[in-house]
């Protein structure tokens, strides 16, 4: 048996509206399936043109959590302490820097060279962290 793909990933979000809003209206990403399962909203964005890796954007509740947990996710998530962490990349890390600063998106640190790349950092409106990175060729 061998795995051959991340297909999937998962963040906590308060409100898939909102999570919507950022991650297609302002990142850019697009919508690969919104569907109500009755119990949870399914809900998943991908990189445009990549639709085999998906972030699904999950509230804090059932069918995975109980009531009580649930509110302790959202709870260590509105203060930050349990945000999940999404690594991206672009062409042009400066260029999409200059973008993202131009819609308002929270920005934790500017760009900047590292021995991999020119990176810079943000945080959705749920705490959660993402880095954007414009890689160096491998040698």
């Amino acid at each position: 048996m061998t795995m051959n793909a991340i297909s999937r990933s998962q963040i906590y979000v308060l409100d898939q509206d909102e999570a919507l809003d950022f991650y297609v209206g302002k990142l850019g990403l697009e919508v690969n399936t919104d569907q109500d399962l009755g119990f949870m909203r399914w809900l998943t964005v991908n990189v445009p043109g990549d639709p085999q890796r998906e972030i699904l954007l999950e509230r804090p509740g059932p069918p995975n959590l109980d009531p009580a947990t649930a509110e302790q996710v959202r709870e260590l998530l509105t203060k930050g302490a349990m945000g999940g962490f999404l690594f991206m990349t672009t062409d042009d890390a400066h260029k999409t820097y200059e973008d993202l600063v131009a819609k308002g998106v929270d920005i934790t640190d500017e760009p900047m060279e590292r021995p991999y790349g020119i990176d810079f950092g943000i945080r959705d409106p749920f705490g959660n962290k993402i880095r954007i990175g414009q890689m160096f060729p491998r040698s």
